[in-house]
């Protein structure tokens, strides 16, 4: 079965940087949605940044600028490039994947979830 499974997570001082990746295993086929999600406690789940099958990139506004979401050249990772941190940043964040909706487009629920890397920013 599907298992996506993230790392890179820590904590780290206000204005530094991480590096999340997600490793999928247990399928052969590339996803055509791969997103990032974030959530703190008592606070909704976020999209921080999300990566379709054709390279096309969104962000949170939060992020823009800060965050890079990319693949690597396996088909089955996915990174999450943090610079610039802020203590609002801290969340456990979580890799997701999908595949493309019918009109080749990504939806806003996603099949497919990690367990979570927690990022701390102080």
């Amino acid at each position: 079965h599907v298992q996506l499974v993230e790392s890179g997570g820590g904590s780290v001082q206000a204005g530094g940087s991480l590096r999340l990746s997600c490793v999928g295993s247990g399928y052969s086929w590339s996803f055509g949605c791969m997103a990032w999600f974030r959530q703190a406690p008592g606070t909704e789940r976020e999209r921080v940044a999300r990566i379709r099958s054709d390279g096309d990139t969104i962000y949170a506004d939060s992020v823009k600028g800060r965050f890079t979401i990319s693949k690597g050249n396996a088909k089955n990772t996915l990174y999450l490039q943090m610079n610039s941190l802020q203590p609002e940043d801290t969340a456990m964040y979580y890799c997701a994947a999908d595949f493309l909706s019918s009109g080749g487009g990504c939806r806003n629920e996603y099949k497919y979830w990690g367990q979570g890397t927690q990022v701390t920013v102080s």
